[in-house]
This record gives C-alpha cells, structure tokens and sequence, in this order.
C-alpha cells in the first residue's frame, strides 16, 4: 500500500464519506420507481441494489480516469485541494437530500474540484474541452435522451400489451422492472463508484504515492464500491419518495420502461468516460415515462425546483470549495477548522432532518411532495400539468357521469313557514 501522510488520510478517508453520501443520495435512482409501483418491498430494494452498485465499482475504470486525469491538471493539485472539493460536495449532498431533492452527486463532486482548482492554481488548472465534452454536455443531452427514449418505450409497452392477460402482464412488468432496476443499480455502480476512484487517485497522485497517470489501485477500487454500497443500503428515502412519487404516478409498464431507457444511456456513457450523472438519466426517464401513458401527466413544480437545482449544483459547490480552499491554505489549523466546519454542519443536517423522519415504513404511504408540504399532504396541481389533465381522454373503463347537483338556495332571513324552511333545506335540484 502507498505510504501516506496525515491529510492525504484525511483526504482519503473524506472521499469515502462523500462515497457514502452519494450512495444514499442516488438510491432512487435505481429503486424509486420499483418501490413506489410495488415491485419490490423498500428494504429487499435498497440491498439489492447495494449489492449491485458493489459488483459495478469492478466493471470499468474510464470514468475513475476522467476524474483523475482528464478534468484538472493534476501536477498542480495538492491533498488540501482536493479535501476542500470534497467538502463542498457533501455539504451540497446533504442539503439536497433533506429538502429531498434528487441533484447530481456527480456534478457537486465535480464542481467542488472546479472551484478548489481554480482558487489554487487559477483558471488554467481546470481543462475547459473535457469539462464541455465529457462534463456539461452529457448533462443536458442524458435527461433529454432518457426521457424520450422512455417516453416512446411506454407508449410502445401499453400499445403491444393492450390485448394481454391483466394478471400475467402485471406479473411480467413486476419482474421486468426487477431486472431493470438491477442494471440500474449495477450501471450507476460502473459510473459513479469510479468518481470516487478517481478522486483517491488523484489525491495519491497529488500527495506523491502514485505516479502521475496511474489507474485506481485495486485497494481504491474496493473500498470505494464498499462505500457506495453502504450509503445505498442505508437507502435515501427522502429522494426516493419525491422521485417515485413526487414527479408523476408509475404504473409498472412505466417504470420497466424508465429503468431500463435509463440504464441503457448511463451503461453506454460509462463505456464512452462520460462522467455522467445518473441522477439527470433517471429523472428525465422517469418525466417521459410519465408522458408515455395516455393520460399521463408530470408534476412540473416539482420538476422545476428540480431543475432548479441542478443549474445550482456546480456554482454551489464550487463556492463552497473554494472557499474551503482559501481557509486550508492557512495551514494545519485552517485545514482542522474546516474538518470541524464539515463535521458539525453535517451534524446539524442530520438533526434537522430528524423532525420529519421519511424511511422504509413510510416511503410509500402517500402520494406527497416533501419539498412542497408535510407528509400528508399532496402537491397541488399546477397550470400544465391542469391543462395537459384537460385534454387528456379519461382512461379506458371509466364513464363520464354528466349530472351534477346543485344545493337550493340558503333559506331567506326573516320569519317563514316552519314546514316550507324544512322542505328548503332538504330540497336539491339535479341538472
């Protein structure tokens, strides 16, 4: 093993937590939809899918290269550096998931080592054609391509399964969906265990215990899939409640569709050394899966504080790191100051997040938006999502009933008849 100082342990150790994080972060990627159509139960869910993203960790390493080589120039990056990105992207993890909103781990991480970067060696630290290329374009192209690609599968599953047995189809869509979720699980295993990989890497390199564009040792590799497996197990139920039912209502046609349009374009991107976030590939197959069926609609309040955040993601961390930096430089102490700034404030989330406690028991129980109201009480409807309802023909089965009635009008002040006042408040009128 290579010989370590104390802040590249800290920085290793620090990475492994950011690990953590982003597994319990992006456990809905893989199981919301398998949890909120009932597939599969929270529990058996969130272990499946940790054993999973475990075996994905050892199936490539050409994302864990784009972040240790491609990215920044790493002969100028010192361990302080890279532990100030890594403060801001778990301060950015945490956040998120106790408003319960599915940002991008993967671009928090790779903000905070933009922002750390540049506050060390300068804008010239930081390679501008890979963060376009392998970065910022994939992030708009995956969302549009999964949810398209989701969009016409769905509609492709009701249109082929139309005629077929409802009780054989139900069964086949469930364990479609549990073969989906896997290769999800797996995929983001392949994708965003190695950016975790390549952060240890680059911090080995930068502390002088590698040499310059050496692969993830296979010690980086373990311990790394061990920690994202960990944070996946412990499960992100906040997440998976707004992804799984906070966007739009599932059925299983819809989420073998989303899970497997999903999968396809992270497996795909992980094969190209795309750093992609798989966070922006599920949410955008999940939105166009729920497009997918007739009558069908997206929560758009939701998915607009959604998008919201994830254009925040990158500046967010980014100013959280650098300034992380900035207090580092100071020596030793700046570099305590900040371990005990992260340690404490993580502490503070936690206890914050204990007021309202979302987990396996009750993940499911309603169809809510936490980020919107208490648990309980649903999202209102916004104005596209009223519209496209509207339009939308009702589904098949159901009858319109064309009668309504109308309460009489309120009794008159004033003296009246006794037995006329009582056939008036009784009395309706049906149109």
């Amino acid at each position: 093993m290579e010989s370590f100082s104390l802040i590249l342990a800290i920085v290793v150790v620090t990475a492994l937590a950011f690990d953590f994080t982003n597994g319990f972060h992006d456990t809905a990627n893989a199981m919301a939809t398998t949890i909120s159509t009932g597939a599969l139960k929270p529990k058996v869910a969130v272990a499946m899918s940790a054993v999973l993203n475990l075996v994905g960790a050892f199936l490539s390493v050409e994302v864990a290269n784009t972040i240790s080589k491609g990215l920044v120039d790493e002969t100028g990056i010192r361990p302080e550096v890279i532990f100030a990105a890594l403060v801001g992207a778990i301060l950015w993890n945490l956040l998120t998931w106790l408003v319960g909103l599915p940002s991008s781990s993967s671009h928090a991480l790779m903000g905070g080592l933009i922002g750390a970067a540049v506050a060390s060696a300068g804008i010239g630290a930081v390679h501008g054609d890979v963060l376009v290329t392998k970065v910022l374009l994939p992030a708009i192209a995956a969302p549009i391509v999964a949810g398209v690609a989701a969009m016409l599968a769905s509609r492709m599953t009701y249109s082929l399964g139309r005629k077929a047995d409802g009780k054989a189809a139900a069964k086949g869509y469930r364990a479609g969906q549990i073969a989906s979720a896997g290769l999800v699980s797996l995929a983001h295993g392949t994708n965003d265990a190695q950016k975790t990989m390549g952060i240890i890497t680059l911090a080995l390199v930068a502390g002088g215990s590698l040499a310059p564009d050496s692969d993830p040792p296979v010690w980086v590799i373990l311990s790394a899939g061990l920690a994202i497996a960990l944070g996946t197990y412990l499960g992100g139920w906040r997440i998976i409640r707004t992804m799984g039912k906070g966007l739009t209502d599932l059925q299983p046609q819809q989420g073998f569709a989303a899970q497997t349009s999903a999968a396809t374009v992270i497996l795909a991107s992980s094969h190209l050394g795309f750093s992609l976030s798989t966070t922006h590939s599920v949410s955008g197959a999940v939105m166009g899966a729920g497009l997918g069926r007739k009558g069908g609609v997206v929560r758009w309040s939701t998915a607009t504080r959604m998008f919201v955040a994830w254009g925040l993601t990158l500046p967010a961390a980014a100013l959280v790191a650098a300034l992380a930096e900035w207090v580092c430089r100071l020596g030793d102490w700046g570099t305590a100051l900040v371990a005990l700034f992260l340690v404490a404030s993580s502490f503070a989330i936690w206890r914050i997040s204990r007021r309202e406690v979302v987990d396996h028991t009750n993940v499911v129980d309603v169809d809510t938006d936490p980020v919107a109201g208490a648990p309980g009480q649903p999202e209102p409807a916004g104005v596209v999502t009223t519209a496209m309802a509207a339009v939308s023909p009702p589904p098949a089965g159901v009858t319109e009933d064309l009668t309504a009635t109308v309460a009489a009008p309120a009794e008159p002040s004033g003296p009246s008849d006794p037995q006329a006042s009582k056939a008036a408040s009784s009395a309706a009128t049906t149109v």
